[in-house]
């Protein structure tokens, strides 16, 4: 059984203090800009956290509301130290960064901020000083600016964005690491990045250079160099063996994203492991090998495996003098060898290597991770998945991460279906099964691809409803309502989605069931049963939209209400007429009517001319009587026959008496089960049949 250790103080009270910021750290100026305590003063262990979470809550929490002034909180570091902050996505933009501009920022990662244009460059400048790490992967406008600041711009004279051509890190000489991935196209690397002294890590993923021999102004400091996706030639390769400190070379690419020309050779390999000889991690995953790199099957051992550089399968690496401690082979021929002198290598051989690979690609390769995933959902279709928390895990940040992203979403929504099922129930926490459904609502929400909603909606029903859903109960029932609404949705979700609903509102208080009833959930259900009926359908979703209206209205009137009012009746007598044999569906529907039936100022809406002239026969009602296990359709049932043989004694006591319904009436009264007032009717039921019979009986002689 999986334990559930207890969040820290330190988490508890961020997260706390971020949802209510007006009410502990903050005050609110104007009704809408958030001001600091003036007697606060909050050091950078405490500053980053809160910002680092914010950004973490508005990117995967949707109900969390991003506040414009926040970043305003941070601008004076008298009060508020701000040192490693990690941004992302669009919720930053130029006057965030600007507000936080007197910081000491030692680390600065600002990851897929699109917003950020050349304006945020300049205030980069501000924390030269101090700046020891900086990202600005896929802040792909960030090196633009308007060609004519303050010119006449409209929507048919945009004003036209054109490349910044004085920016350069002079000054920024703490620098040391520095991710320019997804970089604009143009930008002179060289010239930018030739003022840092101190460089000894660089990501250059994504970005096309003929030319890559200036980074040999590093060869004695670099010891990270990544050129993911950079299409190589032989002079790349003879810049980087010149490298010689290097510990981290990625030279992987993406083999679907377009045409190499370069492939990787023995030669190629042998050059990197005599020159590069601190090597400890190395990725040529996505590569086409030219040459057979590998040692004969033959002098391998069928089950063994060694990490031992000398029984290495790959043979150029049987030269290392040590293994290393990372391998990227993924969607390469290499990883499914026996002998590969690595600790971690990712790969498609193994759940351990897909796990590798989404762990080391989730962040910044999209669309790698999305591949992987699909490789751990087989695994966990198939086989059984040995590493239960960690895919979770793994799949839960990929979810976070890449919230819009449609390959990821729907891959990683349908590997939670598998991974939460009931066979790996027990080595999950309540905790982590919270976070599971958090990320499958924020796929609900964020992407209405009808794949993505069907994978998210099976996920749902892993979980017992309502118990585990109700944390996220109204956000849960809103996300399926909406739905249900398009009377075009796929027939399949609609099922699965109806079910939800149906067990949502199953045996929760009234409370829960009152506020679903005003959020619009009996009018979804009546749409979604006129459209049956217009279609003459009896399937699934008709039975439990019936099932789910007989829930949400037991002791609820104002739901009960609402159902009259929406036209109900009038459903309900259009359903018994079309559908007259359907006797689970009917069983739903009079289950409902006697909901309804029980609030008294409703029942005379029940007992109209329209409703009466339907039974012809009681069949329909006679089958709720000896019912036991469900005493309120037996209580609407006896009710409805006392109110028509009261009403109507000449039409329905003959009626009555022939289909045998007084001696079910009387078992019933025998019955344990049976309530009190439910008894006292049908003896007053019996009683008018009684009377009927004795004043029509023939005494002539």
């Amino acid at each position: 059984m999986a334990s559930d250790s207890p969040e820290s103080l330190m988490t508890l009270c961020t997260d706390y203090c971020l949802h209510n910021l007006e009410g502990t750290l903050c005050y609110l100026l104007d009704n809408e800009t958030l001001r600091l305590h003036p007697d606060i003063f909050l050091p950078s262990e405490i500053c980053d956290r809160l910002v680092n979470e914010y950004v973490e809550l508005v990117n995967s929490d949707s109900i969390f509301e991003h506040n414009e002034s926040f970043f305003t909180l941070f601008s004076d570091p008298r009060s508020t130290r701000l040192a490693r902050i990690h941004l992302r996505e669009d919720i930053v933009q130029d006057q965030d960064l600007e507000a936080i501009r007197k910081q000491d920022l030692v680390e600065l990662f600002l990851t897929n901020c699109e917003k950020l244009t050349a304006k945020s460059l300049q205030t980069l400048t501000s924390f030269s000083p101090t700046l020891i790490s900086l990202s600005l992967f896929g802040c792909s406008n960030i090196f633009l600016e308007e060609e004519n600041p303050g010119g006449c711009e409209d929507d048919f004279n945009p004003s036209r964005q054109v490349l910044v051509k004085d920016f350069t890190f002079e000054g920024f000489s703490r620098l040391r690491f520095l991710n320019l991935g997804r970089m604009t196209e143009g930008v002179k690397v060289e010239t930018l990045i030739r003022p840092l002294a101190s460089l000894t890590a660089l990501d250059l993923s994504h970005i096309q250079l003929n030319d890559i021999l200036f980074l040999t102004q590093w060869k004695d400091s670099l010891a990270s160099l990544v050129l993911y996706n950079m299409d190589l030639c032989e002079e790349h390769i003879q810049a980087i063996a010149q490298l010689r400190n290097l510990r981290h070379l990625d030279i992987s690419r993406d083999r679907l994203s377009s045409y190499y020309k370069f492939k990787l050779t023995r030669k190629v390999l042998n050059l990197f492991v005599e020159n590069l000889v601190n090597l400890t991690s190395l990725d040529i995953s996505g590569h086409t090998m030219l040459e057979n790199c590998t040692i004969s099957s033959m002098e391998e051992k069928v089950g063994q495996t060694s990490t031992n550089p000398e029984k290495s399968s790959i043979a150029p690496f049987r030269n290392l003098k040590r293994p290393l401690q990372f391998l990227g082979l993924f969607e390469t021929s290499l990883c499914r060898l026996s002998y590969i002198p690595a600790y971690k290598v990712t790969g498609d051989k193994n759940e351990d290597q897909v796990l590798n690979a989404i762990e080391a690609y989730t962040e910044h390769r999209q669309e790698i991770t999305s591949r992987a995933i699909n490789l751990l959902f087989d695994i966990a279709r198939i086989e059984r998945c040995t590493q239960l928390l960690r895919a979770l895990k793994l799949v839960i940040t990929a979810l976070k991460c890449h919230k819009y992203d449609k390959n990821i979403q729907v891959t990683g929504s349908a590997a939670l279906f598998y991974l939460t099922n009931s066979e790996y129930r027990m080595e999950q926490s309540i905790k982590l099964r919270r976070q599971v459904i958090q990320v499958v609502l924020n796929g609900m929400e964020s992407y209405q691809e009808v794949t993505v909603q069907r994978n998210c909606c099976l996920t749902l029903c892993n979980f017992s409803i309502p118990e585990e859903l109700e944390f996220q109960y109204r956000r849960v029932n809103e996300l399926l309502l909406n739905i249900l609404n398009p009377t075009r949705q796929d027939e399949s979700i609609q099922r699965i989605a109806v079910h939800l609903c149906n067990a949502l509102v199953c045996q929760v208080d009234n409370d829960h069931k009152e506020a679903v009833g005003k959020m619009g959930f009996v009018m979804t259900m009546l749409k979604l049963i006129q459209k049956k009926l217009v279609d003459k359908t009896c399937d699934q979703v008709m039975e439990f939209s019936w099932s789910a209206l007989w829930n949400i209205t037991d002791e609820t009137p104002d739901n009960c209400e609402m159902f009259l009012n929406y036209s109900g009746m009038k459903l309900f007598l259009e359903c018994l007429k079309e559908f007259p044999n359907k006797q689970e569906l009917h069983r739903n529907m009079l289950g409902l009517l006697g909901n309804v039936a029980e609030v008294q100022e409703l029942r005379p809406q029940l007992m109209t001319s329209q409703f009466i002239s339907v039974f012809r026969s009681f069949e329909p009602i006679l089958r709720l009587i000896p019912q036991g296990i469900s005493p309120v359709s037996q209580h609407w049932a006896t009710w409805a026959l006392y109110n028509l043989v009261s009403v109507y004694p000449d039409k329905y006591c003959p009626l009555l008496i022939k289909e045998g319904g007084l001696l079910l009436l009387r078992d019933m009264i025998k019955m344990a089960s049976a309530r009190p007032e439910t008894k006292e009717m049908g003896r007053k039921v019996i009683e008018h049949c009684n009377n009927f019979m004795d004043e029509n009986m023939d005494t002539s002689r």
